[in-house]
């Protein structure tokens, strides 16, 4: 059977748009370049210089390493290095290991069981429309955000809400925008009206190729086309929205559709080698129909966001700007791992906000796809080891055997190797999902 190439400007692949040469220039020019620092054998204790990618592999191991004294951890992006918090205990063998390992500790007030905690009273008793959060463990509190809609009786029942988990538990602040879904995204595909970005080309489980993208596009459109108004190319196998997460696997119609694995800056590509888990702290890119090539990093995990449509949980929060039409596009590194899928958010890019992305290790395993072409990658059931999978080689190792895992393309296990990705459609007018203020979902 001949395969078919979309063309390169036409084909849905991980994330376009015009992107200027300034903005492709943040990402390229050490895209291929390690940022391991080295550490000496001789510092055991000290911490060590990892990937981001890295950190959160090795975040995972210590997780469990640590137990109850584990209090979350973040990536410190200008020492490029792994901070643990550890709550004070009785046994000070669980932080010296931590040390030994490569990491960062501190001591923190509030463990992780009161802050996930905490997180569930605020969904019980404060999940209105307009607000989000997530454990920040750089300040070891609950981060909430109320949008502009929040007002009156509703900001008086979120504060008392927040007020009632105690003192140094949760922090509130206000965002101008509203939370909002759009869809629309990196190189523009379009279904039922509206514009969302196709997020990465995979394969799903029945080695047929597939993208994914956000659920809120999953539900808004049963088929969708590289061109407004053009023949549809692809259709909806599974959707998530709202619920626990925002994603969409949508199966190509040609079986011989080549999709390889990579998101479109404009003028050039970057290959995509794998899925990884985000870090907070962790320095990501995203690409948009709407606003090209933006930067920011990863404020924090498992966040909960209410939309006007309903809760969605398990995303990942960042400063990253969007705007309506980049929906459903991709979150990824500097040097070529998937992390995330855009979901919404508040802002836009002259202002800046707050954007949401689903975890793409989360839906894969849930869509039970591979990241790649061929060759295979990240599998559906090792999607989430990309993080905590390390934990099966025991303790917890040095710098360099976290890299294996948090790269999701190393010696582990089952994990094959990532393929190429595919190409992603011409930018068009099509209406955003749910219209918008310039305060929406982005991708």
């Amino acid at each position: 059977m001949s395969h078919k190439r979309i063309p390169k400007r036409r084909a849905a692949m991980a994330a376009g748009g015009v992107v200027a040469l300034g903005a492709a220039a943040i990402l390229l020019p050490n895209a291929n370049a390690s940022q391991d620092g080295g550490s000496s054998d001789d510092a055991a204790a000290a911490p060590r210089t990892l990937k981001a990618a890295d950190a959160s592999d090795l975040a995972a191991r210590l997780a469990g390493l640590l137990g109850d004294s584990f209090a979350g951890s973040y990536y410190d992006s200008g020492a490029r290095q792994l901070v643990v918090n550890v709550v004070p205990g009785d046994n000070n063998q669980v932080v010296v290991q931590a040390e030994k390992a490569g990491a960062k500790v501190r001591e923190v007030d509030n463990s992780m069981g009161e802050l996930r905690g905490g997180a569930q009273t605020l969904k019980a008793e404060a999940g209105i429309p307009g607000t989000a959060w997530a454990i920040d463990p750089r300040t070891n509190k609950i981060l909430v955000t109320a949008d502009s809609t929040v007002t009156g009786d509703r900001w008086d029942r979120l504060e008392s809400t927040v007020d009632g988990l105690g003192s140094g538990m949760a922090t509130v602040r206000k965002s101008a925008g509203t939370f909002k879904t759009f869809a629309s995204g990196g190189d523009a595909i379009f279904g039922g009206g509206a514009r969302c970005s196709l997020g990465f080309n995979v394969t799903a489980g029945d080695g047929s190729p597939a993208f994914l993208t956000a659920g809120h596009c999953g539900v808004a459109a049963d088929q969708w086309s590289d061109a407004q108004g053009g023949q549809p190319i692809a259709t909806v196998d599974q959707a998530v929205f709202p619920g626990e997460g925002d994603f969409a696997l949508v199966r190509y119609d040609d079986p011989a559709t080549e999709a390889p694995s990579e998101v479109d800056l404009g003028d050039q590509t970057l290959p995509i080698s794998g899925a990884a888990e985000a870090a907070v702290g962790q320095e990501v890119f995203r690409m948009g129909s709407t606003t090209g090539l933006a930067d920011g990093q990863v404020l924090g995990l498992d966040a909960t966001v209410n939309y006007p449509e309903g809760t969605v949980t398990g995303l990942i929060q960042t400063d990253v700007c969007a705007e309506p039409g980049d929906s459903g596009g991709s979150l990824f590194t500097r040097d070529g791992l998937a992390i995330g899928l855009t979901s919404g958010g508040s802002g836009d890019c002259t202002v800046g906000g707050e954007t949401f992305f689903q975890p793409v290790t989360t839906a894969l395993a849930a869509v039970g796809a591979t990241l790649g072409g061929e060759d295979g990658g990240a599998g559906a059931g090792d999607a989430g080891g990309a993080g905590a999978g390390a934990g099966e080689e025991g303790d917890a190792g040095g710098a360099g055997d976290a890299g294996d895992g948090g790269a999701g393309a190393g010696d582990k296990g089952d994990k094959g190797d990532t393929g190429d990705a595919g190409d992603a459609g011409d930018a068009g007018d099509g209406a955003p999902v749910g219209g918008g203020d310039g305060s929406g979902l982005t991708g």
